[in-house]
Parts: C-alpha cells; sequence; structure tokens
C-alpha cells in the first residue's frame, strides 16, 4: 500500500505539471516584444550564412523547395 501511494505521489505532479492556461501563453507582453525582435533572436541571425548553408544542402541532395515543413520533393506527403 505504501509503494503505490509513493508512486502515485511521484508521478501525479508529473502529469499534472503538463496543465497549463494556454491563454496565457499565446500573447507576448508588449514590453517583451522589443527584446524578441533582435536580430539575434531570429531563427537564422546571419542571412548569408543561412542561404549559403541551404544552397550546400541543396547541392548535396540534388533537390530543391524541400525545405520547409510542407512535404519533401518526392511527392509522398
Amino acid at each position: 500500500m505504501k509503494v503505490k501511494l509513493g508512486m502515485i505521489t511521484l508521478i501525479l505532479p508529473v502529469f499534472l505539471g503538463a496543465c497549463a492556461d494556454m491563454s496565457v501563453l499565446e500573447e507576448v507582453p508588449a514590453w517583451e516584444r522589443g527584446s524578441l525582435a533582435r536580430p539575434e533572436m531570429a531563427w537564422e541571425p546571419d542571412p548569408m550564412h543561412a542561404a549559403l548553408r541551404q544552397h550546400i544542402y541543396f547541392s548535396k541532395e540534388a533537390s530543391s523547395g524541400a525545405a520547409s515543413a510542407g512535404g519533401g520533393g518526392c511527392g509522398c506527403n
């Protein structure tokens, strides 16, 4: 009985930690938007380096335009 109670005590916070109010997470406060809009916070902070990396990737893969999440070039999405 003590083992079951101990397991519930350990596991319950893990499951309850996944519960979050999504309405709070949807909007970034106005005073924090300036920090998130800085160039170093971008997915690709250096556009020239990103373009070079994409060119090398497409040259190695012999493909073009398959870098987005919309699907690959094989037509199997």
